[in-house]
């Protein structure tokens, strides 16, 4: 039997080698609605950040679910500033 940290490990590198793939072959226009998406996936993975701090299993949850509510929200803020920056490409110059 592998062991789980094996097996974690593998299934890290592989998400890491198609996450490279797929966006190196995303053309540039769809990268705004992609963009959209991974933020909503992103603000799901801040409830789940904010539910697992609150659950008071221990001191170590909740600084791990501190740190993950912290990280999330960075990725969401940064996500949108990033959209909004590439649709404001989109706009007419003398609107």
């Amino acid at each position: 039997m592998v062991p789980a940290v094996v097996f974690l490990t593998f299934i890290l590198m592989l998400s890491i080698f198609l996450g490279f793939e797929l966006i190196n072959k995303v053309p540039a226009t769809l990268h705004t609605p992609l963009m959209s998406g991974a933020n909503a996936i992103s603000g799901i993975t801040v409830v789940g950040a904010i539910s697992l701090a609150g659950t008071g299993h221990g001191d170590a949850a909740q600084w791990f679910g501190f740190f993950a509510v912290t990280l999330a929200t960075i990725n969401v803020v940064g996500g949108y500033l990033v959209t909004d920056r590439m649709l404001a490409m989109f706009k007419k110059k003398g609107s």
